[in-house]
């Protein structure tokens, strides 16, 4: 921004054969690099674009450097971490910039991970951040909004000035309503290459921390001998400040107009705030609205250890279920729907890309499938309630309950593996009474899950339910054309999407498919292979898993360990093949361990 200023006011240009290094160039805007690429390539000059692709993006129309890293097959990228103390926690930390979710039982498993209500959670990371302080680590505090950042601020300064490690007599007011005085850590937020050391080899960036030194007040002059040549201050209400990290030279004077516009308390931070900072340990309080690339920041700011604080009480706005609202949310859950959502900005080719795989996924489609008939079959569903034996008063409760929409799942569920609901149902409403029953729907849910576990008949009479993908029960006596037509053609792409994306796998050789093994030779027993795997790459899309594990990490809610039971059969059956193929027993290796050792 600031060459290209200089481009325009003074004529600044390049020169044939010169190398143009761009630094952090995820956060320079496509305008921004297309002028400047083509300056420099009428002139005959190279331009070299180094940054993390992964970490936090331009706040212009950005994503073009994500794209030429990820499109170009000679893109040279650093493998190797060397800012951590635990070498475990370079290879989570990678995990982490892959949005791969199996980092996160990698730090729970370090105990890095904790979990609570909002209010309970900031007070937990405050006082382990508040202790490392108190043993002489730098460490950062990191908040997701920057309201949460200034109560933290204000606090930590609370506490500081409470243990005489401040001393609040002379302060002077900051841009968010806060004070700071001699002592205080401070961040500047605005660029000024007029405010400069004495030596004039430095001066105030965005985002630098610094500690205050000195506050003046009336023509009052204060020295700081230990940090540098000296420096007055005269300037009524102006401070002297010292950047963190350098135990000589370095100070700079900030006028009080700067601080009073420019210039945060700097004990808190966001995550973009934090991003190229380096500290002994950071403590990061996590909300369900976080994004995979904020999360990746504040995980990595520290050298020997950093720390979630995962919130569990507050709303998601990423169009998914409310954590909030869920009383079985965990800090796996809620990460989980952190590293599945990157708030990268895309290039335009990406964006038509991602949004063709977002409405043509099995996730999309599965959910619009289940919407659908939801609507169509509620009727008939609340039919064969009130019609069960249940009072109308019973029935009609039923009906009006929440539970009545998973009832009705199981129930089509259960006509999936062939059962007669009608006639199943009377016989459950008879076999026991409702006088305890809080929820009569929930009871009669229970009820049908006991009773439909296995498909109907057994041993040869028994027939393979009749699932989408292997996943999805399909919907019968559907009477409305209309919707009939848009239940089959969603039944037909999931299909499709299931056969695409197994394709796609194979082909590009996707670590997870080393499970699969390679296809019989014998055509039946290919065939039967490659419908089991079909199950496995819908389940993988259908709940978004991107681990190298086929089957990814444990479910979370009732309806996907229902599916992922499904998918650990298919799982179970191409096992079997690669058994027969290479003649080696294979032994259990527990119900999630064999999928990750493959």
């Amino acid at each position: 921004a600031k060459w290209w200023q200089n481009h325009l006011v003074h004529g600044t240009t390049f020169e044939a054969g010169q190398l143009v290094i761009i630094d952090e160039a995820s956060l320079a805007g496509t305008l921004s690099l297309d002028r400047i690429t083509h300056i420099a390539q009428d002139a005959g000059a190279k331009v070299l674009l180094v940054g993390d692709y992964a970490q936090l993006q331009s706040v212009d129309a950005g994503g073009a450097f994500a794209l030429i890293a990820r499109d170009r097959a000679d893109t040279p990228e650093l493998v190797d971490v060397h800012r951590f103390t635990h070498t475990w926690e370079k290879t989570a930390s990678l995990e982490l910039r892959h949005g791969r979710t199996a980092a996160i039982d990698t730090y729970l498993a370090h105990e890095r991970i904790a979990e609570g209500d909002g209010e309970a959670m900031t007070d937990t990371a405050y006082n382990a951040w508040r202790a490392d302080r108190d043993a002489g680590l730098v460490s950062v505090l990191i908040a997701e909004t920057h309201e949460d950042v200034t109560t933290l601020n204000g606090r930590a300064r609370a506490d500081l000035i409470l243990s005489k490690t401040l001393n609040p007599d002379r302060e002077v007011e900051l841009r968010d309503g806060t004070a700071a005085g001699v002592g205080d850590t401070i961040i500047t937020r605005r660029n000024n290459r007029n405010l400069r050391t004495l030596a004039g080899r430095d001066w105030v960036r965005n985002g630098d921390i610094w500690t205050i030194k000195a506050v003046g007040d009336d023509g009052t002059v204060a020295i700081a001998r230990d940090y540098g040549a000296g420096t007055a201050v005269k300037e009524d209400g102006t401070i002297t400040s010292r950047r963190r990290g350098r135990r000589f030279g370095g100070s700079i004077v900030l006028p009080a107009s700067y601080v009073g516009e420019h210039v945060d308390l700097g004990y808190a931070v966001t995550a973009y705030r934090a991003q190229g900072i380096t500290t002994d340990t950071a403590h990061v309080l996590v909300e369900p609205t976080s994004t995979r690339e904020t999360f990746y920041v504040a995980m990595t700011r520290g050298r020997h250890a950093n720390h979630a604080y995962v919130t569990l009480d507050r709303a998601d706005d990423h169009g998914q279920p409310h954590p909030g609202d869920d009383p079985h949310a965990t800090a796996r859950s809620v990460l989980y729907g952190v590293l599945q959502h990157s708030a990268a900005e895309l290039s335009a080719h990406e964006t038509i890309v991602t949004e063709q795989e977002q409405w043509g996924s099995i996730a999309q489609l599965a959910a619009e499938y289940e919407t659908i008939v939801a609507a169509a079959q509620h009727d008939r569903w609340a039919a064969l309630v009130r019609g069960s034996g249940l009072t109308a008063e019973q029935a009609e409760s039923a009906v009006e309950s929440d539970a009545f929409g998973p009832l009705a799942a199981e129930l089509r569920r259960a006509e999936a593996n062939h059962h007669n609901v009608d006639a199943l149902l009377p016989r459950l409403v008879a076999a026991r009474g409702f006088g305890d029953a809080d929820d009569i729907a929930a009871v009669l849910h229970y009820r049908v899950d006991r009773a439909t576990a296995r498909p109907a008949g057994s041993g040869r009479t028994r027939k393979p339910a009749r699932l989408i993908a292997g996943l999805i029960p399909q919907a019968h006596g559907i009477i409305d054309a209309e919707m009939r037509a848009a239940l089959d053609e969603r039944e037909a792409l999931i299909e499709a999407r299931a056969d695409a994306v197994l394709e796609a796998a194979l082909t590009e050789s996707a670590p997870w498919t080393n499970a699969l093994g390679a296809p019989p030779a014998d055509r039946r027993r290919a065939t039967a292979w490659r419908k089991a795997a079909r199950v496995i790459v819908a389940y993988r899309d259908r709940y978004r898993v991107t681990d190298d594990a086929p089957l990814g990490t444990p479910p979370e809610s009732a309806a996907q360990k229902i599916d992922a039971a499904r998918a650990r059969t298919a799982l179970d059956r191409v096992r079997g093949f690669i058994a027969e193929v290479s003649e080696v027993p294979q032994h259990s290796q527990g119900r999630y361990g064999a999928e990750r050792s493959l």
